[in-house]
């Protein structure tokens, strides 16, 4: 019997095979890189319609974590949290442009920093595209105008 010395082809990573909308759960969790970006306010000018991010976490932002505190019932406690849905990513044009699901919907590829490409949950900050240590509390705030800021591409 002649054994065959090829070594085996790996298999492609899930979303270079899968749209967003024949992801398992698991799948479609593991594609936020943990920026927090999305979890900032934004205000939208009514006349243009152009989206200014600020550097103001929501409330439920734990901004030293990039994580939502209460992930599982962020709706319940901020209503105007919107669910991300294979189906609503690509008309929320607020999502930032190195979003995931945003890139991947418009048929791009993730970035090299992105922890599933990276193995690492800290290449985002690394890369210094999350808010970390750029965010402020919502508390802290005052009026939004006086926060509006710029972000990495």
């Amino acid at each position: 019997m002649k054994m065959d010395k090829r070594p085996a082809t790996p298999e492609p990573p899930f979303w270079h095979t899968k749209t967003l909308a024949k992801m398992n759960t698991q799948e479609w969790e593991s594609l936020c890189d943990g920026c927090a970006r999305c979890c900032l306010e934004k205000l939208e000018d009514s006349d243009t319609g152009v989206v200014s991010y600020t550097e103001v976490a929501c409330g439920l932002l734990d901004i030293k974590k990039c994580k939502c505190s209460n992930y599982d019932e962020r709706q319940k406690f901020m209503p105007d949290c919107e669910k991300l849905t294979p189906a609503n990513i690509m008309f929320l044009k607020w999502m930032p442009s190195t979003c995931a699901y945003k890139l991947l919907a418009e048929g791009k590829d993730l970035p090299d920093w992105h922890p599933l490409i990276t193995g690492d949950p800290e290449s985002v900050h690394k890369a210094g595209i999350s808010v970390r240590k750029r965010a402020v509390a919502a508390t802290e705030a005052g009026d939004l105008e006086d926060h509006i800021v710029s972000w990495p591409e």
